[in-house]
């Protein structure tokens, strides 16, 4: 527990979640947020080298960027300050996370038609809001194109915001969205008693 609180002495914002009998290969997840790429390796292995280190193993690892997204221009958006905005988790309960890539036919679309799909994706965002939407974006950096971070102390309403957004047209342009993360947050002693 020292090797992480050391990172998080340092600026990194650190967040940890259950995982227990929700996922099948994770017991639990750690949303780590820090301005140098630099610091998610050292933390990494300042883990690996404690005694809890030679029983983890890593099944999933996502990295990704802030970036304002083009889409919401017309939108205010909390934690979007700045040109490259801000992950700022709250203090929701749950936390749903997965990798999403969407089909090259999306990139072929003229920007005024994915514009016009996503401001119907974005409406139907807000008939939601007990559900909090982080996207980071992960071109060229890892396998996926974004990772998605809902958090939401209302698990069904994250589930109706989804079958929603599952009848609309950018749906067709989903490539992948798996696999899915259905995290509890613990503080990390009580995670790490847990285990």
């Amino acid at each position: 527990m020292q090797a992480a609180e050391n990172f998080r002495s340092k600026g990194m914002l650190l967040y940890s979640y259950s995982l227990v009998g929700l996922r099948a290969e994770a017991d639990f997840l750690l949303w780590r947020i820090s301005e140098a790429l630099d610091d998610f390796q050292q933390m990494s292995l300042a883990l690996l080298r404690t005694g809890l280190g030679k029983y983890i193993t890593i099944p999933y690892s996502y990295v990704a960027m802030t970036k304002r997204s083009m889409y919401v221009d017309k939108h205010v958006h909390e934690g979007q300050e700045g040109r490259r905005g801000r992950i700022a988790p709250g203090e929701s309960k749950y936390l749903f996370i997965y990798p999403f890539v969407k089909t090259r036919d999306w990139y072929r679309l003229p920007k005024e038609k994915r514009q016009e799909i996503m401001d119907e994706h974005i409406r139907i965002g807000h008939k939601f809001p007990s559900v909090k939407l982080n996207t980071t974006y992960s071109f060229g950096l890892d396998d996926q194109e974004f990772v998605l971070a809902f958090e939401t102390d209302k698990p069904a309403d994250f589930l109706d915001l989804v079958m929603e957004l599952r009848e609309t047209e950018s749906s067709r342009y989903t490539l992948r969205d798996t696999p899915i993360f259905t995290c509890i947050k613990k503080p990390l002693e009580a995670l790490l008693n847990e285990l």
